[in-house]
């Protein structure tokens, strides 16, 4: 059991297994599959924009600019596909805009030395005024029917969203646990300065770190536009918020060092159910937004005691 609690997992899971064991006892339908399964399909974005978040946070960062460049891929992905750019050219160009951004990121925290909280924010407000400009604050519908199915589709009776998450999670955890790169991750969030001693180029890690994130932004940033059916200008907001909260609720240390993908998988599920349960419950949305806050500083209080 000692062993168990050391993991960065372990309170995330019995904080999972908590919410799920009171939203059993307190609503008819939580364990219904059909409720599971739309549980799932909500948390997928947010899980996977949280991906390249845990990256960012893990290497002692933090970037708020990943709501905006989700609504901008996705606009822009939209937007070339109605104006007649072959659908494989229209995603490769969004997810190309997706690292772009995240690589822009990375090159003012990396190499211009600035904070990353303040080089994100300045980022999310260019990313969310290119995609009102581009659209003129518009939708952009219009999309070829065959679009939806990134968004809607199925394979194998498995929703194409949730095989999206699962395929990213994988190989981010394949990356973070099993290659030099996601060593060199977790040794720069813990001691910036002894990595660097020890012959890591620390900036090309991090920013390697923010073109993930961009990377895995613009991903949801499709995947959303595809199950909406139109580029939403104003979409993404606060889902920075939202991947931050489940990355610290799955376990990782806000500044750096200490985590697991695996935990923050944990994390986005605990905050679909914590969704989920109180819509079910009758529960006001202003009072499920306090209740979601003290659960997220709850979370950061016994991180931070089990990492001591």
């Amino acid at each position: 059991m000692a062993q168990l609690k050391k993991s960065p997992a372990f309170f995330p899971f019995v904080g999972l297994f908590l919410v799920c064991l009171v939203m059993t006892a307190t609503t008819d339908d939580f364990l219904s599959a059909a409720n599971l399964i739309n549980i799932a399909r909500q948390v997928s974005i947010n899980a996977i924009i949280a991906v390249g978040m845990t990256c960012v946070i893990l290497s002692g960062g933090i970037d708020l600019s990943v709501g905006a460049v989700m609504a901008l891929t996705g606009t822009l992905t939209a937007g070339l596909m109605v104006a007649g750019i072959p659908a494989e050219f229209a995603i490769l160009i969004g997810l190309a805009a997706g690292i772009l951004f995240g690589t822009a990121n990375g090159f003012f925290v990396a190499y211009a030395k600035m904070p990353p909280i303040i080089v994100t924010l300045a980022t999310m407000g260019i990313a969310r005024g290119l995609a009102l400009i581009y659209t003129g604050g518009y939708p952009v519908g219009g999309l070829p029917d065959w679009f939806e199915f990134f968004g809607r589709g199925n394979v194998l009776g498995i929703q194409m969203p949730i095989l999206i998450l699962i395929t990213v999670f994988a190989l981010a955890y394949v990356v973070l646990d099993h290659t030099p790169i996601g060593r060199y991750i977790y040794a720069i969030g813990g001691n910036e300065e002894a990595t660097r001693l020890s012959g890591v180029r620390v900036p090309r890690y991090k920013l390697m770190v923010y073109a993930i994130s961009g990377f895995t932004a613009a991903i949801a940033g499709l995947v959303l536009t595809s199950r909406l059916m139109s580029g939403q200008p104003n979409a993404g907001v606060s889902f920075e918020l939202d991947a931050i909260a489940a990355v610290v609720m799955g376990g990782t240390a806000i500044n750096g060092g200490r985590g697991s993908i695996i935990g923050t998988l944990v994390g986005a599920l605990m905050l679909g159910v914590l969704n989920n349960g109180l819509n079910m419950m009758g529960v006001s949305p202003y009072l499920q937004n306090i209740i979601k806050g003290l659960i997220i500083l709850l979370a950061i209080y016994i991180s931070r005691g089990s990492s001591k």
